[in-house]
């Protein structure tokens, strides 16, 4: 396992399966499905243990803050998948932290780009991934046609 130290917030990879993360990415689907009114509203296939290539929950106070992974798209290209952070660490760090973990990852795996989907009823995640230097790019994959999505990546040194 992995673990990074930011400020007050500790990083740790840790399986898509473990108990933490299973919390962390079900409250994020279900948030999402809250926003479209769609238990089923991604349109890509469903992100598993034996798809996402790492993950990482951020921890405060020992508790679950914030989670986000990792899925190979081509070998030198990773999609960033379920970034979520609970309402009570918005706006903490908690999301910068976890996208620097993961992009650190791609880093030293040898991925020279990331990608990304949100969608269209959640602008703070829109706001945020711009903040964070990712450029809206045509839409990618399985989000290509879906009006409700909105694609962005970033280039990694």
């Amino acid at each position: 396992m992995t673990q990074i130290d930011f400020d007050e917030i500790e990083i740790r990879e840790l399986p898509y399966e473990h108990a933490d993360s299973t919390m962390l990415h079900s409250a994020q689907r279900a948030e999402i499905s809250a926003a479209y009114g769609n238990e089923d509203s991604d349109p890509s296939e469903p992100t598993t243990s034996e798809n996402v290539s790492a993950f990482v929950v951020a921890y405060t106070d020992g508790m679950p803050a914030g989670c986000g992974g990792l899925r190979a798209v081509a070998d030198d290209e990773f999609e960033v998948k379920r970034m979520y952070v609970t309402p009570a660490h918005r706006g903490t760090g908690v999301s910068t932290a976890v996208l620097a973990a993961l992009e650190g990852i791609a880093r030293d795996r040898g991925v020279r780009r990331l990608v990304l989907e949100t969608g269209d009823r959640l602008p703070a995640a829109i706001r945020f991934y711009e903040r964070e230097g990712y450029s809206r790019i045509e839409n990618f994959g399985p989000y290509a046609g879906v009006e409700t999505s909105v694609c962005y990546a970033k280039q990694l040194s």
